[in-house]
């Protein structure tokens, strides 16, 4: 278990999250709000009322995966960008995974299946923005005179090493977490003699990525094996809480409002899922 945890990390997370870890410190320290267009900008904010340093994080962690969505939010409240109830509301709605992942590694890869990578996708990522919809109503949020991101003016070549730096102390932590959890998964499984159904959940429930691999070995509709990996991808996995949660120790931030988020967006997205599938008889 031990050994597949870590080529797991090798072959799979490495390549899908370092590089972007480094590409949004960057972008952070860069302030690439300002190169989004203003008309862009303007519906982002009136739809899910969050400011220009909320939509920052909201577009990283489009591109880059979990747990940026946590990295980012603690770097823009560790610098002043946002405050404690912003970074709570923005928890909610920006839990992503890398879209190479869901349309490589789960899609093709583990489900056989490109069409289901795009359906997993497409319900992964309408969940958040549904979610973000919703939950903009219960937060106060001033979203017309913010803060500008409180970034030290350094060189290009001093970003670029602290990004580095940065972006390995996160893989390596993903790397010892992931091996953990997958080890007690595996422990789990084979001393109680579950059954291949409730194993892959039980995986499921600790680490994605086998969760969904094992799902891919079973017997059932591909309809369903895609609700279920929806569900997998938007509930996280213990192993994705765990990260979270060490990104926001010794902070304010309270994990619970990401906790909520992901039980609300494990059922939006199964929903649709299902949904999407039944249309295009799946």
């Amino acid at each position: 278990s031990i050994i597949y945890a870590l080529n797991l990390w090798v072959n799979v997370l490495i390549p899908s999250l370092f590089p972007f870890f480094i590409i949004s410190d960057i972008l952070i320290n860069y302030k690439i709000i300002e190169y989004i267009p203003k008309n862009i900008r303007y519906l982002c904010k009136k739809l899910f009322n969050i400011n220009d340093n909320m939509l920052s994080i909201l577009l990283l962690s489009m591109i880059s995966g979990f747990p940026s969505n946590a990295r980012n939010t603690r770097t823009l409240y560790d610098n002043g960008s946002i405050d404690l109830n912003q970074a709570n509301h923005i928890l909610i709605f920006t839990h992503f995974a890398n879209p190479i992942f869901i349309l490589t590694t789960i899609g093709a890869f583990f489900l056989h299946s490109e069409k289901l990578g795009i359906i997993i996708l497409i319900s992964h990522y309408l969940s958040n923005i549904i979610l973000g919809i919703i939950f903009g109503v219960f937060f106060k949020n001033n979203i017309d005179n913010i803060t500008g991101l409180t970034t030290k003016k350094n060189s290009f070549g001093n970003i670029f090493i602290m990004a580095i730096k940065r972006g390995i102390d996160t893989i390596l932590m993903i790397c010892g977490i992931v091996v953990v959890f997958l080890m007690l998964s595996t422990i789990i499984v084979d001393t109680f003699n579950f059954n291949n159904y409730l194993a892959t959940i039980i995986k499921g429930l600790f680490e994605i990525t086998i969760g969904v691999e094992a799902l891919g070995n079973c017997s059932i509709s591909l309809c369903y094996k895609a609700v279920i990996a929806s569900c997998f991808l938007a509930f996280g996995g213990i192993s994705v809480h765990v990260q979270v949660m060490s990104q926001l120790v010794d902070t304010d931030i309270k994990y619970i409002y990401f906790f909520i988020g992901r039980m609300y967006q494990m059922i939006l997205s199964g929903i649709i899922t299902y949904v999407i599938c039944n249309l295009f008889k799946i």
